[in-house]
Order: structure tokens, then sequence, then C-alpha cells
């Protein structure tokens, strides 16, 4: 489930731990693994990052980095630049993208298809979440070096997206929205389809 309003209620360390495990069992170019979750727990952290987030985010909704079709596209969200859930939230978890990798002699080696890579750990990780009856919500405060020095990593390591991570509160809701339907996102090339195409195109000769 996707939600911005979170229960305080702890949520057990294995149960992160089992979704990083089922994340990091996604393919990888060259099979890199060019990713790095970092789990915080700590009220302290979680504060450091809201506020730098929130600053990030007041600047794209009121400082104009957003265009106002962009901001007319998130209305019906009823997003804004506040994000109290980042320290409601009793985890949250920060997905770096290792752009490129430190061998064993301190040389670099190059990360193949890296925001590819870790886009579908990120993916497999959301499925282990909701399985567990866990919510979160992909939050991508632009931009988010932030999260590079708050957490301490490395200058091979760049944020990729922050995962906050709990169980919805009592009260919370949802945007009523609706997904496209199979016929709007879906092709299908079958034998028939292929054929039938093909012979469409064919003119008789005269």
């Amino acid at each position: 489930m996707v939600v911005r309003h979170f229960s305080p209620k702890p949520v057990p360390r294995d149960c992160i731990e089992l979704a990083i495990r089922t994340a990091a069992t996604a393919p990888s170019g060259a099979n890199r693994q060019p990713w790095r979750f970092v789990a915080v727990a700590d009220d302290a952290i979680k504060r450091k990052i809201r506020e730098a987030a929130e600053k990030e985010e007041r600047q794209s909704y009121e400082g104009g980095r957003m265009p106002p079709e962009w901001l007319q596209a998130l209305a019906p969200l009823g997003t804004d630049w506040h994000k109290p859930f980042l320290e409601t939230v009793p985890w949250i978890v920060v997905v770096f993208e290792e752009i490129y990798q430190i061998g064993p002699e301190g040389q670099r080696l190059k990360s193949y298809y890296a925001r590819e890579s870790v886009g579908i750990a990120c993916g497999l990780f959301i499925v282990a979440l909701h399985v567990m009856g866990l919510a979160t919500l992909t939050h991508t405060p632009s931009p988010m070096a932030f999260l590079s020095k708050i957490l301490g990593r490395p200058e091979n390591e760049r944020p990729f997206i922050l995962f906050p991570v709990g169980y919805p509160a009592d009260e919370t809701t949802v945007p009523d929205l609706t997904r496209k339907s199979l016929d709007e996102v879906a092709v299908w090339l079958t034998p028939d389809s292929v054929h039938g195409a093909a012979d469409a195109r064919v003119q008789p000769l005269n």
C-alpha cells in the first residue's frame, strides 16, 4: 500500500532485512549488484532527513522549481512540501545507486546498467513490503544530495529513492485514483495478430 500517513507502531528489523534480502535478488548488469540500502530507525537522523527534505521540497512547491503544469498534475494527490511522515514512520530506507564500485585493489569498476538494476531491486523491495502487510511511499525529494551527507555515504554512491516504511495510520486515506486499463498498457503480438497485420498490408497484384 502506498500511503502518506503512517503509524508510529514499531516494525521489527527482521521485516526490513527480509525486504532488503528480497530486493538484493534482483538481476543486474554484469551482476554488479550496484545498490546500497541504508535503513534508518534513529529518531535524530530521521529528523535531520525531514528538515532537509522539507527545505528542498518547499523550494520545489513554492520556490519555482516546479513549473505550473507539474503542480497541476500533482494537485489531485493533495501533496505539498510538508513531510511529517519522515519522523512518524519507524523506518526510513534510502536506496543508493553505486555509479561505480571500488575493486579489491582500490580500482574503479564500472557499474553496468546501474539505474535500471537499482530500479528493479526497488520494485522487489516494494512488493516484499506489501506482502508483509507494510506500507511505503516512493519519495524522491529533489535534489537529494543531502541524503549522502546526512548518512555519510561515499562519493561513488548516489541517492536513488527514499522509502518510509511502516504501518498505515488508522485514519489513513488515499486519493481516489484510477489505473489505466490492460488495453491501454499492453500490446499483444501473437502469431495470429502478427500474421493478420502482415496480411492486411499485402495488396493483391492485378
